[in-house]
Parts: structure tokens; sequence; C-alpha cells
């Protein structure tokens, strides 16, 4: 049992991540900004269901809290549904770009798209210079495109410069390594 945690809000400089897994009778939870070493913490609760109770708990605190549900990777079993979402406020947010106007309906595409891709942003979040010009943004939508148009191994050697491997292994793309190349200016 497992689950990765964002909370995002561009406004109060917030992009951090929650993650936590249950391994026997151990809780592993690890915890920081979004692109930065991670804290962790063990919790040896000497068997599962205390671990999955202590899991179930901490969920639910850090939902209270604003945390939403994300994935650090993309898999064949993750729903389009996400990417196309992410590319609908990569749209809302370039007019905003374009025009150099920064309403509320901005900062809002802006949130839920770092909650959809968690993407490093450096310690002290700017939210007019998140995007330098629509270039960027245009570059971001050409990636998100590539992977609903393109096998994961294909992607992932587009990313990160490697010829893709055969394997009988779930295709992954880490999200982490596609945010390096989206900023490219940071």
């Amino acid at each position: 049992m497992e689950i990765y945690l964002v909370f995002v809000d561009a406004i109060q400089n917030s992009n951090k991540f929650w993650a936590a897994i249950v391994e026997d009778g151990n809780l592993t939870v690890q915890w920081g900004r979004v692109g930065y070493k991670a804290q962790t913490k063990i919790h040896t609760l000497g068997n599962h269901q205390r671990a999955i109770a202590k899991f179930h708990n901490l969920v639910a605190e850090k939902k209270s809290k604003g945390y939403s549900e994300s994935q650090p990777e993309i898999d064949a079993s993750r729903s389009v549904a996400d990417i196309r979402r992410a590319i609908q406020l990569l749209n809302i947010i370039r007019p905003s770009i374009a025009n150099r106007i920064f309403h509320d309906g901005y900062i809002n595409a802006l949130n839920e798209y770092l909650k959809i891709v968690p993407t490093p942003l450096g310690m002290q979040i700017d939210y007019h210079r998140v995007y330098r010009t629509v270039e960027d943004i245009d570059y971001q939508r050409e990636l998100l495109n590539s992977l609903l148009a393109t096998s994961a191994p294909q992607v992932a050697a587009v990313v990160v410069g490697h010829a893709p491997k055969a394997t009988a292994e779930p295709n992954v793309v880490s999200l982490k390594t596609i945010s390096k190349n989206f900023w490219r200016y940071l």
C-alpha cells in the first residue's frame, strides 16, 4: 500500500510532496519540497495492521490539510485523462503568459497543473516567472502530447536521451525526469 500526495499553492510559496508506503509492519514516510532531497521517517509498528492504520490516519491528516493525490511516475495504468487535463490547463495558462496578466484563473490553473505534474520550482516560487514565454508552455504541451502519442519507452528515450530497452516490466516514465526537461531555465 502506497500513496504520493502533493500540496501546491504558488501564492504561498508551497510546492511540497508527502509519500508513504506500508511494507510488512513498517510505514515509511518521505516528505519535502518537490525536486529536492526528501526527508524520511520509518515507523516500526510491529505488524501489518497497525502500519495500515497509521497509514490511513496520516493520509487523512494530510488530505485535511489540502494535499491531493498525484503520481511521481506515469505508467500504463495511469489514465490519459490526467495528461489531457494538464494540456487543458496549459491552454488556460498560455494567454496569461502571452499578455502578462496573472489573474486568479491563472493561479488556479497553475496550482492544478503542478498537482498533476509535480515540478521542481526552486525554494522561492515566483508565479509571474514560472513560465517566461509562451514557447515554454508550447514546449511542455509538446512533451505531454508525446506521452499520448508515443509508448513510454520511446518517450523516456526522448526525455533522457537513451535508446529504449526491451523489457517485460511495465512501462514507466518518471515525471521528475520529464519535469527537468520542462523547466529549461531552472
